[in-house]
C-alpha cells in the first residue's frame, strides 16, 4: 500500500514538472495582451497550488503510512515545497498589483515570470534527480 502512495506521489511530481515547463509558454501566448497575462497567471497560480498541495498530501500520507520518520530527504522536500509556494504567491501578488498596461512593466513581469519558472523547474528537477539517486543506492540522503 505504501508503494502505491509513493508511486502516486512520484507521478504527481512528474505531472507538476511538466506543468511548470508548460508554464514557460504563458508569457509567449499573452505577449500582446497584458490583461490576459494577468488572468493566465492567476489560473496558472491556482493550478500550481492545487498540484503542489496534492503532492504534499500524498507525501504526508506516504510518511504516515511508512513510519520512516523525518529523514533529510523528507525535510528537503518540505523546504522546497514551502519555498515554491511562497515564491509563487509572491509572484502572483506582484503581477496582480503592478500596472501591467505599461509596456515596460509588462516586459519586466514577463521576465520575472520566466526567471521564477526556471528556478522552480530547477528545484523540482534537482529533487527528482536526488530521489532517483537515492532509489538506485547511489546517494544516501
Amino acid at each position: 500500500m505504501v508503494a502505491q502512495v509513493i508511486v502516486s506521489h512520484s507521478i504527481l511530481v512528474k505531472i507538476f514538472l511538466a506543468f511548470l515547463v508548460a508554464g514557460f509558454f504563458i508569457p509567449v501566448m499573452t505577449a500582446k495582451h497584458p490583461l490576459k497575462f494577468r488572468k493566465a497567471s492567476f489560473i496558472y497560480t491556482m493550478i500550481f497550488q492545487a498540484i503542489a498541495s496534492m503532492i504534499a498530501f500524498t507525501g504526508l500520507v506516504a510518511l504516515a503510512m511508512g513510519n520512516s520518520g523525518f529523514t533529510a530527504s523528507i525535510v528537503l522536500m518540505v523546504l522546497i515545497w514551502i519555498a515554491m509556494m511562497f515564491i509563487e504567491i509572491k509572484k502572483y501578488k506582484v503581477i496582480k498589483t503592478t500596472d501591467i498596461e505599461d509596456p515596460v512593466n509588462h516586459a519586466l513581469l514577463k521576465s520575472l515570470f520566466y526567471k521564477i519558472s526556471a528556478v522552480q523547474v530547477f528545484l523540482i528537477a534537482v529533487m527528482v534527480i536526488l530521489m532517483v539517486f537515492k532509489a538506485k543506492g547511489l546517494m544516501a540522503i
